[in-house]
This record gives C-alpha cells, sequence and structure tokens, in this order.
C-alpha cells in the first residue's frame, strides 16, 4: 500500500480517532481526579484516589466524574487520530531511509513515536489545556461556562495564544520519553508475543494466510505494559504542565505561571519527588494502564476493520 495513499491516511485518521476517544472515555474518571490531585484542589488535596472518587461523587453528582470529558473528546480525537497516522508514516519513512539496520530498526519505533507525540501534541495543546481548566473546575466555583469560554476567557486575560499554550515544553519534554517508550514497547511486546508465543497470543490475518495478528487479550496486555513503562519516566513533566496549566485559576497556584525549570524546582522544593514530582502516579498507573491498553487494542482492531492490518509474518522459535 502506497504510504502516503489518501485512503490509508483517512483510514488511519479515523482508527486512531476512535482508538483515543475509547480510552479517554474509560478512564475519564481517573483522569479528573488525577488532576485534582496533582494542582492539590483544596476540596481534595487530603484525599486518596478513592475516597477522592466518592467525594466527587457526594459533593458534585456522579457525571461530575466526566467534567472535562467534553473538552477531552473534542481534544482527543484529532489528537489520537494525528498521533498514530503520524507514527505509521514517520515508522514507514524512517524504514525506507535507513533499510534493513538491525540496530537503526530497533530504534524506529520509539523515533517514529516521539515525533508523533510531538506533532499530535503541537496542533491539539490549546484544548488540553481548556480541557485540564474545565477539570480543575469545582461545582459552585466555574470561572467558565464551556470550552468557547474558557478559550476565549483565557486568550483575552492571560496573554493571548501563549496562554493557551502555557507548559507546552513540559509536555514536549515528557512525550519525547513517553511516546517513544510507548510505541517501542507495544511494538517488541507484540513481536515477542508473535515470536515466542503464537499458540497462546495469535491467530492467523483472514487478510493474510502468511501473518499473524494479537488476540485481544495479548493486545490488552502489551498495551498495559507498554504504558506503564513510558509513563514511570514522563510523569514529572506531566505534574509540571497541568500546574503551569492550571496555575491562573487562583491566587494560590499563581507562583507556578513561570517557566518549565523554575516550576520543576518549586515543586521539587515544596512537595519533594513523592509528594510533588510524583504526587498522583499511583492512580496515574491506574489510568495509564487501561488507557494505553485499550487505544493501542481498540487502534488495531479498527485497522483490521478497515483492512490496513495485514498481520505480520515471523519466523517462530
Amino acid at each position: 500500500m502506497d504510504t502516503f495513499s489518501f485512503s490509508f491516511i483517512c483510514k488511519s485518521l479515523l482508527a486512531g480517532g476512535v482508538a483515543g476517544m475509547c480510552a479517554k472515555t474509560t478512564v475519564a474518571p481517573l483522569d479528573r481526579i488525577k488532576i485534582l490531585l496533582q494542582a492539590h484542589n483544596k476540596h481534595y488535596k487530603h484525599d486518596g484516589v478513592f475516597s477522592g472518587l466518592r467525594n466527587i461523587v457526594a459533593k458534585e453528582r456522579f457525571w461530575a466524574l466526566y467534567k472535562g470529558n467534553g473538552a477531552q473528546m473534542v481534544r482527543i480525537f484529532p489528537y489520537a487520530s494525528t498521533q498514530f497516522t503520524a507514527f505509521e508514516l514517520y515508522k514507514r519513512v524512517l524504514n525506507n531511509l535507513w533499510g534493513h539496520s538491525v540496530f537503526l530498526s530497533k530504534t524506529t519505533s520509539a523515533i517514529a513515536g516521539s515525533l508523533a507525540g510531538v506533532t499530535a501534541v503541537f496542533l491539539t495543546y490549546p484544548l488540553d489545556t481548556i480541557r485540564a481548566r474545565l477539570a480543575f473546575q469545582v461545582t459552585g466555583e466555574h470561572m467558565y461556562t464551556g470550552i468557547v469560554n474558557a478559550a476565549v476567557t483565557i486568550f483575552q486575560n492571560e496573554g493571548g495564544a501563549r496562554a493557551l499554550y502555557r507548559g507546552f515544553g513540559a509536555t514536549i519534554c515528557g512525550m519525547i520519553p513517553y511516546a517513544g517508550l510507548s510505541f517501542y514497547s507495544f511494538e517488541n511486546l507484540k513481536f515477542l508475543c508473535m515470536k515466542h508465543l503464537p499458540e497462546y497470543t495469535c491467530r492467523p490475518c483472514e487478510k493474510n494466510t502468511g501473518g499473524l495478528v494479537l488476540l485481544i487479550p495479548a493486545k490488552l496486555c502489551c498495551g498495559g505494559l507498554a504504558g506503564a513503562i513510558a509513563q514511570t519516566f514522563s510523569y514529572p513533566f506531566d505534574v509540571t504542565r497541568r500546574r503551569m496549566q492550571l496555575a491562573w485559576m487562583n491566587e494560590e497556584t499563581r507562583k507556578f505561571g513561570m517557566g518549565m525549570v523554575d516550576t520543576l524546582r518549586l515543586i521539587y522544593r515544596e512537595n519533594g519527588v513523592a509528594r510533588g514530582l510524583y504526587r498522583g502516579m499511583s492512580i496515574n498507573y491506574m489510568r495509564a494502564i487501561p488507557m494505553v491498553a485499550v487505544s493501542f487494542s481498540t487502534y488495531e482492531l479498527t485497522k483490521q476493520l478497515l483492512g490496513l492490518d495485514t498481520g505480520l509474518s515471523i519466523k517462530t522459535g
């Protein structure tokens, strides 16, 4: 199939967008409590994960668990569709550039994943800032009435487009290892399953009798492990990004509206590593593992339905 064919790009965009929406909706309640804990919201800063979820329902009703998820869906479809499609394109371009070098082929997924992540973040970052602001609001203390109102208010009152990209540097620093490790880990775990455990993890691809595709449980396991590995290395940058995005929500947090390095230092100085840079890490594992598992699994299943995945032919043993 032509790498840049219109049909391939459209189908890949659709598969990526569907995967992202399914994954984010699955973990939306955990996403919201993570944001509230990361930024030390005064109503929930003494809660843990489960007590925080219970208190959200008690104070703000059940649907408050999904607060900000509308903005998340607006953001995640273009984000995920761009990321997955860009990964496929970057990977094919890189493979064509350096051929069959064993060393370089091992790093193709990592480099392509990092480039894809950066591309997707650049195009959709303002929506992530808006979504974080909406999720941080507590019932009765709303600053914004919706996505458009939040965008206009931030743009007018906080310095224009620059305000919508606050924390972008920290996001890129976290995205490069996160996206790179996610795709690298998933691709290599998938390869290992197909090579060493095909009888338990694979089935023949309907489109290609010589190819193998992972079974759904294997896809979920590989995706979950990939998410855990990637999050471990990139999480402090995620905390920094959230603090910077939410800095102008009230006077107490204005001090975090500075540069990335200064914000990292301030978080470390005030709260240390475990309660600062890695605050909310337990919940992040709880959300990242199923999120990445669902994301990769849905993407691969949708690709198969659209005829994009013809499986891999691997010598087993």
